[in-house]
């Protein structure tokens, strides 16, 4: 693909680690129905992750908390700022990327319904994997997105179905808090979430950026 640049993790070339990884919840409307919710229409739903969570490139592991009784997997798109960004102008979202890769919102379900607020749920250490590298030189806004079980199609979409685009979210954020070179965006899930089990693989493919794979396992000891 004319253009387009595969920079790995921790190459000089890649930006540093985030200093937050901010993300949209909700953003496809057949995934927000099937948790018996609505999408917001007139402004994104947007929570944070601790960057702790991250597992960096494909292959790695996602560990399953004793806290929890049910894990979910979220193939998302996210995208990896580049520059130092506030109130950054629409047209020129582009510019203000590094690049994008394949990411992980794993989610803690029961104890984000039991919380009310999605800090513990979404934060545990292991529930980001992103990967397999980071794509710069390609526009995300119209790209195929799938997430497989140990080889069976979950989730498949088209970041097209975004209700709030890359585009606008980069200027929407970036208007509330200043995004620095390396943080992410992950920008929502697509409909067709499950719970994880040890031993399971997942795999998260997006057009043109590639397969994130991560091996699911419980704690040590259990």
């Amino acid at each position: 693909m004319a253009g387009v640049t595969r920079i790995p993790f921790g190459s000089p070339q890649a930006p540093p680690p985030p200093s937050k990884i901010v993300a949209v919840g909700r953003n496809y409307r057949e995934h927000a129905k099937e948790l018996g919710n609505t999408a917001p229409d007139e402004e994104p739903l947007l929570f944070l992750k601790a960057p702790s969570t991250l597992v960096w490139g494909s292959g790695g592991e996602i560990v399953l908390p004793p806290e929890s009784a049910r894990v979910d997997f979220e193939g998302e798109l996210a995208l990896v700022i580049g520059r130092r960004v506030k109130s950054w102008p629409e047209a020129d979202w582009l510019d203000a990327l590094a690049g994008v890769c394949c990411a992980n919102d794993v989610t803690a379900r029961d104890l984000q319904k039991k919380d009310g607020q999605w800090a513990r749920a979404k934060s545990f250490d292991t529930f980001c994997p992103i990967g397999p590298e980071i794509v710069s030189g390609l526009d995300p806004s119209d790209l195929a997105i799938a997430t497989r079980v140990d080889g069976t199609t979950k989730q498949s979409s088209r970041t097209s179905e975004m209700v709030f685009s890359p585009r606008f979210l980069i200027g929407y954020i970036s208007r509330m808090m200043t995004l620095l070179p390396g943080d992410l965006i992950l920008t929502g899930t697509p409909a067709g979430i499950a719970p994880l089990s040890p031993g399971e693989t997942v795999e998260v493919e997006i057009e043109g950026i590639g397969v994130l794979t991560s091996r699911v396992r419980a704690p040590q000891g259990s």
